[in-house]
């Protein structure tokens, strides 16, 4: 799967369980300004491929940061398991590593660990 670019709408939709289907869903909350969200891109791409019925998106919270507090997360880059199953969604944030990577924040395990927690 591609990671795609969720807009405000498309993301309220999700959280309030206005869904066609059930689905799984891993967004990366980040920031134009910063710098381990934009080395965290290239593999959170590559992770979205190892993951059939799982839905990658991006939100960038420079547009709209009441998100973070709406989702009651403390920066970025966040993850977050949004699994929608009409009329009910469940929000999980990913926690911050105990020993963040110096470069991307999260590990690679770290993110694929907590998407075969809830997927």
């Amino acid at each position: 799967m591609t990671v795609q670019r969720l807009s405000i709408k498309a993301l309220n939709n999700l959280l309030d369980g206005k869904t066609r289907e059930a689905a799984t869903c891993l967004i990366k909350f980040y920031s134009n300004e910063c710098h381990y969200c934009h080395a965290l891109k290239d593999f959170y791409e590559e992770i979205s491929s190892d993951y059939e019925g799982v839905y990658f998106f991006a939100f960038n919270i420079d547009d709209h940061p009441e998100v973070e507090r709406q989702l009651k997360f403390n920066g970025v880059p966040t993850i977050a398991m949004v699994i929608a199953d009409p009329p009910q969604t469940q929000v999980k944030i990913l926690s911050d590593p105990e020993k963040p990577h110096k470069d991307t924040w999260y590990r690679r395990s770290d993110i694929k660990n907590f998407i075969e927690s809830y997927a």
